[in-house]
């Protein structure tokens, strides 16, 4: 692996060179899921940087700083359409790409991914030479493929591989109907797969992240670079002014994802009930009506303790982690583990799951326990909730960490000297390029 040392250390004329860079999300929530956020920061840090910075995305349409230019590429957006079976258009025949997320999406299956890889090839067919580089957020299309073979240096980000995603769904499914729902609506990781296989030069934010890629989907594990995420300092810190809530947990998690683990959470609030009667627990995630959650509260008699909220801002974020006594982290997966980072950053400590790459983030800075085991969730929630001194001792030393390691300029630095790495490179066919030189990870610990 070389070290980051081993480039030149004064720019050179090509390196002082702005560049045209084109980021791409299928799909860039704001708000939920890591997406939306990544595409987010780095932007930002890339034009802070001095480079021109697009983002091309379809629904829902991310927050960008104002310097950076949004081109909406809109598909269908069925998932929050009252009645998709009736949104089909005679316009829509016309489009191949409308006519199979339609399809798509009325045979339980999951094409957003693939459509905006046709859109995007499309567009930027019809725009040549806009761009030096394309930089795709985990959409791993077709499409992708074919705007290499117009000529455009493509680097991909896979945050986790979604084969993960699918095999806890796959063991939590209650029965094999439903696990041939799931089969159906992860049918797009076949193009995923093969995509990742073909692509020159893929970029992954975690050591366990490279080690899932080069399992899952067959990847060499030279063909990929790790750059760690970034966590926002500025807007996710302490707040010392707003007081806490010492019996206040606080989670981030998608409520019926298995993935996330907040069972394992709920189960271990249940448990320290006896010896703390004032708990509550907030989890920053939407509850669906009649999911398995809401049934496990009932079952669990927690409906008056725990409370979630969902759609705020990132001001509103901070302020809760400020209120909060300790974070849970109780993930069973993490491909980096952005919640974990933000309240670390927050100087709020912490409770992690081992699920993934959380450790990488976390350190020595928190307390790390199995992920899927909710007594040793719940042990490691009543240490801290009845030590105020370790609490904030591990607060402060959470906050260091994350300065000191993860931070979205580092991040954009080690990506624009990959970029202009890649764009050195005489054009050769997938089976000639050589391997892009790795650049080292900031150490976890």
């Amino acid at each position: 692996m070389t070290a980051l040392g081993n480039f030149a250390d004064g720019p050179t004329a090509n390196e002082s060179r702005s560049l045209r860079i084109c980021l791409l999300g299928y799909r860039s929530h704001p708000y939920c899921g890591g997406q939306g956020v990544y595409l987010h920061y780095l932007s930002k840090a890339l034009v802070e940087a001095g480079h021109q910075v697009d983002v091309i995305s379809g629904q829902p349409y991310p927050q960008l700083d104002a310097r950076v230019k949004l081109i909406k590429m809109p598909g269908l957006n069925l998932f929050e359409c009252e009645h998709p079976a009736r949104a089909l258009r005679w316009r829509h025949l016309l489009s191949w790409a409308d006519f199979f997320e339609w399809w798509s999406k009325l045979t339980g299956g999951f094409a957003e991914p693939y459509t905006f890889g046709r859109r995007v090839a499309k567009y930027l067919r019809s725009h040549p030479g806009r761009y030096d580089i394309v930089h795709d957020n985990q959409c791993l299309a077709y499409g992708l493929l074919e705007i290499e073979r117009q000529g455009l240096p493509v680097v991909v980000t896979i945050h986790h591989p979604i084969t993960r995603d699918r095999q806890l769904a796959l063991d939590a499914a209650p029965d094999w109907g439903y696990r041939l729902l799931v089969r159906r609506w992860h049918s797009f990781l076949r193009m995923q797969i093969r995509v990742a296989r073909r692509l020159r030069n893929i970029v992954t934010v975690s050591e366990q992240s490279r080690r899932d890629i080069v399992q899952q989907f067959g990847v060499a594990p030279e063909r990929i670079t790790l750059v760690h995420n970034g966590i926002d300092t500025t807007i996710f810190c302490p707040r010392p002014e707003i007081e806490k809530q010492p019996f206040r947990i606080m989670t981030t998690a998608s409520a019926d994802q298995p993935l996330k683990g907040l069972r394992f959470l709920l189960e271990a609030v249940a448990q320290l009930r006896d010896v703390f009667p004032q708990l509550e627990l907030l989890v920053v995630g939407r509850l669906n009506q009649g999911g398995d959650t809401e049934r496990l509260l009932q079952a669990l008699r927690l409906q008056d303790c725990v409370r979630f909220v969902s759609g705020i801002s990132n001001e509103e974020m901070v302020n809760y982690y400020a209120e909060a006594a300790v974070v849970a982290c109780p993930s069973l997966y993490e491909g980096f583990g952005l919640p974990a980072g933000e309240a670390m950053a927050c100087g709020v400590p912490v409770v992690s799951s081992d699920g993934g790459a959380l450790p990488e983030v976390v350190g020595d800075a928190g307390i790390i326990v199995p992920a899927g085991d909710s007594q040793a969730l719940a042990g490691a929630l009543q240490t801290l909730l009845e030590n105020p001194q370790l609490r904030a001792s591990l607060g402060e030393r959470a906050r260091a960490r994350i300065l000191q390691h993860f931070s979205w300029k580092l991040a954009a630095d080690r990506l624009v000297r990959y970029y202009r790495e890649l764009l050195g490179q005489p054009a050769v066919s997938v089976e000639e390029q050589p391997a892009p030189r790795s650049i080292d990870s900031v150490e976890a610990a």
